[in-house]
């Protein structure tokens, strides 16, 4: 997020962000079926984050709760956080043996942009989900995780 008017602008440093972040995500987002916070209160870096994502309407996805882990390094927001499910998930997206949401497959970890956050990447995995090419793929058994 930049902030600034004419030719100057201000580049928020990165904990003001996931300061801004953590408050969202503590709130709650739209419909309820997406959710994240710290992995831990004590963590001054700000780190390690946990996702929450419940599976779209009509699809084999559908009331299922998926746990995803989420890694901000030092260079974030300039450069997209690593994702990981860790609940079992099949989508052409993620790695069927690490949990791993892969870049290249993942449109908006590609074309990351600094003004992206968090909730946008697991508004966009729920999307994801609902694609004609996941919406049907078989799922592992509820439960289980990599």
């Amino acid at each position: 997020m930049t902030l600034g008017s004419g030719g100057s602008s201000v580049v928020v440093p990165r904990n003001f962000r996931l300061l801004e972040e953590l408050e969202r995500g503590e709130k709650g987002i739209g419909d309820g079926t997406v959710s994240y916070g710290m992995d831990d209160g004590d963590d001054i870096y700000m780190r390690s984050w946990t996702g929450t994502i419940i599976g779209p309407h009509n699809t084999v996805h559908e009331g299922r709760i998926y746990q995803l882990k989420l890694f901000c390094d030092k260079d974030y927001p300039e450069k997209p956080p690593s994702v990981r499910f860790h609940s079992r998930i099949n989508m052409t997206c993620v790695n069927h043996e690490t949990g791993v949401v892969e870049p290249k497959k993942f449109g908006i970890l590609a074309n990351w942009q600094r003004e992206y956050t968090m909730e946008d990447i697991l508004t966009q995995l729920k999307k994801e989900m609902a694609a004609p090419q996941n919406r049907k793929l078989v799922q592992p058994p509820e439960g289980t995780y990599f």
